[in-house]
């Protein structure tokens, strides 16, 4: 069976139809113990959704990982239990990619994607992005291309992956 790829992207920050984030939700830059931080969200988030490419990854894997200058790594909590989280990579030609995003299976369904996705991308244009962009697939979310659009995003390719 064949998977999806959808690839999104905008092109200035006047593009973002934002949502609120409920006020009980904080969200914090990991600056310390990223790599350990950045592991944990991905296991946990990534589990549901077959993230399996850095699951088999060493301490040391992910050290290299997240000590680039061009990572960050976002968390989201409510009541100090974490909610979700999302990771932005510069690359070369100054677009910003959500390289992850996503949320934890206990905060699913509760209509809060929309405003962390929200949250995520002002983050990304704040990091003086030329363009901000993210693939997802069919393996993510049922609601995760619908929430992409809807805060703004527009499709500019499809693959199929085999």
């Amino acid at each position: 069976m064949s998977n999806k790829i959808y690839y999104l992207q905008q092109s200035n920050v006047e593009q973002i139809n934002s949502k609120p984030l409920p006020s009980t939700i904080q969200i914090e830059e990991i600056k310390q113990h990223q790599a350990s931080a950045s592991r944990q969200f991905y296991l946990e988030v990534g589990q549901h959704w077959q993230w399996n490419d850095k699951r088999q990854w060493s301490e040391q894997d992910w050290n290299n990982y997240t000590q680039s200058k061009t990572l960050r790594t976002f968390a989201a909590y409510q009541d100090q239990q974490f909610v979700g989280y999302f990771e932005l990579e510069k690359h070369a030609d100054e677009s910003v990619e959500i390289a992850y995003f996503g949320l934890a299976k206990h905060f699913l369904g509760q209509r809060i994607g929309g405003g962390l996705l929200s949250r995520c991308l002002y983050s990304a244009w704040q990091w003086q992005a030329s363009r901000v962009w993210v693939h997802t697939c069919d393996l993510d979310h049922p609601s995760a291309l619908a929430n992409y659009q809807a805060r703004g995003m527009e499709l500019y390719k499809t693959e199929c992956d085999s």
